[in-house]
């Protein structure tokens, strides 16, 4: 009698980003000084900021730019 076998396939682990390091191209979202989100556009950041802040006014959203390094408060 032949037994039939299953062979599962495990996925690869996704790489998972730390929410203390930058990005170092493009732009992210910092939600209460973590970065969250990333973005290749700053309008694409700017709308998901804005939509997230509508939604939760008490946190402090910025967006991050990679290339000048700087953060901008989302409003």
């Amino acid at each position: 009698m032949n037994k039939t076998t299953l062979h599962l396939e495990r996925p690869q682990p996704n790489q998972v980003r730390r929410a203390d390091l930058a990005p170092a191209t493009g732009f992210a979202m910092l939600v209460d000084g973590r970065f969250k989100t990333e973005f290749l556009d700053q309008d694409a950041a700017t709308k998901a900021a804005l939509e997230l802040l509508a939604k939760y006014p008490m946190l402090k959203i910025e967006i991050y730019d990679a290339a000048s390094k700087s953060r901008t408060p989302a409003r």
